[in-house]
């Protein structure tokens, strides 16, 4: 697995600026020829769009960054484990590889193999900076509650 801790890093840095947002922190990072193109972070409760969430704000500055729908050769980035949605978005864009940081054991769409058809086209790897990365949530969540 050939991933670049300090594109994981800057996913992290862009999760802790959502949480400042009082957003769920989830940040993203898209990656194109050892360049980051695009950055995404939680934007659902400022732009009240269920739609906004890291990845999908990620690929569309890709998208406007390359003038192109196919991000072929894009690698992203993420400190969640993407949802169904987001990872229909990754493969309709024909991502190249995704980089996770903690596991989503409810929503996430790869652990529980609820898209095996993304596997066959994309290189998924998870748990990559899985302990900071679910302690951030963790937290935030925790401090919600109370």
């Amino acid at each position: 697995m050939a991933y670049c801790e300090s594109f994981m890093k800057e996913a992290i840095a862009l999760s802790l600026a959502s949480q400042e947002e009082n957003e769920v922190p989830v940040g993203a990072v898209i990656v194109k020829d050892g360049q980051i193109i695009s950055t995404g972070q939680n934007r659902r409760e400022r732009t009240k769009n269920a739609l906004a969430h890291a990845e999908i704000v990620a690929i569309n500055g890709a998208c406007e960054v390359l003038g192109n729908w196919r991000l072929s050769g894009c690698d992203l980035y993420v400190t969640l484990e993407p949802c169904p949605m987001c990872a229909g978005a990754i493969f309709m864009a024909r991502m190249q590889n995704i980089y996770f940081g903690a596991y989503d054991r409810e929503n996430g769409a790869f652990c529980q193999g609820m898209l095996d058809i993304v596997h066959k086209q994309i290189n998924v790897y998870g748990g990559i900076c899985e302990e900071e990365c679910a302690r951030i949530l963790t937290d935030f969540f925790k401090k919600k509650r109370s």
